[in-house]
């Protein structure tokens, strides 16, 4: 038997692979998922002042959009570290500072406790989970695609994706499961805090796993070729400067849709259609089944025809959709409402999708774990990090119809990004 060359690098099994970059990304967001549902349920009552409770939802959902700012820095702090010394280092520190961010929140002292100090730390730790998020998708997106055989780099792609649907239905059903065993006094007692001390067993697993893995063939490839750029950030904006723009507006519409659906979905329908906390999440999470179900079915068709004609595609459907925010939603109908959750978080499937395997394959190796990472993480502001206050803005001042516009013009921005990108991503 012929021995290995000294340069080879382990080989990760995909086993190892694809568990490694779902468990990190499931962890990751549902440790996002938890304030964002938080956000609505507790910290307007717990962390503002008592008074006026529009102004607090208000003022919560800002601070739910500290993170999305958050992102970009840290996209550019992980991803100058994840191109110059490595992948699986880099995911290490990234899922160690989101998941710390997330225990500090369920340990943090009340507005009745410590005044104006409360929303200021809460503030913070949110920057914390912002920043590691930040860090944490580019890399397991890369994680998987670069170790993808031929043909199945969407298909590769798509896992840590479906940390997404799975991060999601797990922060929805333990505060369903919250809200259906303690009463109100308790919950907001002590019982909100739970999700929020219980990720750090998440943590530990996730940190197992990512210990384990190897590096990945295509930045080892970076090595040996002496590759490497001195700040990957500086180079992306000199040298991929359109392909950064091109890749946000992309991404665009993915964010503003899966934030509507969530977000602002549970804040509108538990306060103007007047659901029931529970009724509402039990809603959420039967529609959220339809995200994870999508997701491989939109990477397989991304790996056979292509992901820039795959998510034009579902760009188009998606704008079409956003006008059924009024008479689907707007009904309060509960059998229309699940209709739309189901509807719309399909959609999101679909586009999210083949979505990390195209941002990926916009830029090289060298960059890559930064030109990624900022893509999504710029699209975030875009699209996500005031979608809930905006939506809630207009809804409350023009109607759910204005909702669905600002939906479809997202959608249909995307879609001329897609459009003037040209040519087909490859591997």
């Amino acid at each position: 038997m012929s021995q290995p060359h000294p340069s080879t690098t382990p080989r990760n099994s995909p086993a190892t692979v694809l568990f490694a970059s779902l468990i990190g990304t499931t962890i990751e967001f549902f440790d996002f998922y938890i304030y964002a549902t938080a956000a609505v349920l507790v910290f307007p009552k717990l962390f503002f002042p008592a008074g006026d409770a529009a102004a607090a939802m208000l003022q919560s959902l800002a601070t739910f959009a500290i993170a999305f700012f958050a992102r970009p820095v840290g996209s550019a702090l992980f991803g100058h570290f994840g191109d110059r010394i490595g992948r699986k280092a880099t995911l290490v520190a990234a899922l160690l500072t989101m998941g710390l961010s997330t225990v500090l929140i369920g340990a943090l002292p009340t507005y009745a406790s410590i005044g104006t100090w409360a929303p200021a730390l809460l503030a913070l730790c949110r920057f914390g989970q912002g920043l590691g998020l930040g860090g944490e998708w580019g890399g397991a997106v890369l994680l998987a695609t670069e170790n993808a055989p031929a043909g199945k780099r969407a298909w590769y792609g798509m896992f840590p994706q479906l940390g997404a649907p799975i991060g999601f239905f797990m922060s929805g059903s333990i505060f369903l499961l919250l809200s259906q065993t303690l009463s109100d006094a308790d919950f907001f007692s002590y019982g909100w805090r739970i999700p929020f001390l219980a990720s750090s067993l998440l943590v530990v697993v996730g940190l197992y796993i990512r210990l384990k893995i190897h590096e990945t063939p295509d930045f080892q490839k970076v090595i040996e070729r002496n590759e490497r750029v001195q700040v990957p950030a500086l180079t992306v904006w000199r040298e991929h400067r359109r392909v950064l723009l091109l890749g946000t507006l992309i991404a665009m519409a993915t964010f503003v849709l899966f934030y509507l659906m969530t977000v602002f979905a549970l804040s509108w329908g538990t306060t103007a259609l007047k659901f029931s906390r529970k009724d509402f999440l039990i809603q959420q999470l039967f529609a959220v089944l339809f995200f994870g179900l999508t997701i491989p079915i939109s990477a397989l068709w991304a790996d056979r025809h292509g992901r820039r004609i795959t998510l034009i595609a579902v760009s188009a459907a998606i704008a079409v959709f956003g006008l059924s925010m009024a008479p689907l939603f707007g009904s309060g109908n509960s059998l229309l409402v699940s209709v739309f959750l189901s509807l719309g978080l399909g959609l999101m499937g679909m586009t999210y999708g083949p979505l990390g395997t195209i941002l990926s394959e916009l830029f090289p190796p060298a960059v890559r774990y930064t030109g990624a990472s900022l893509t999504f993480n710029l699209a975030g502001i875009l699209g996500a990090s005031l979608a809930p206050y905006a939506a809630t803005w207009l809804a409350t001042n023009y109607g759910l119809q204005y909702v669905g516009y600002y939906l479809s013009a997202a959608a249909l921005i995307s879609l001329v990004a897609l459009l003037l990108v040209k040519r087909e991503t490859t591997h």
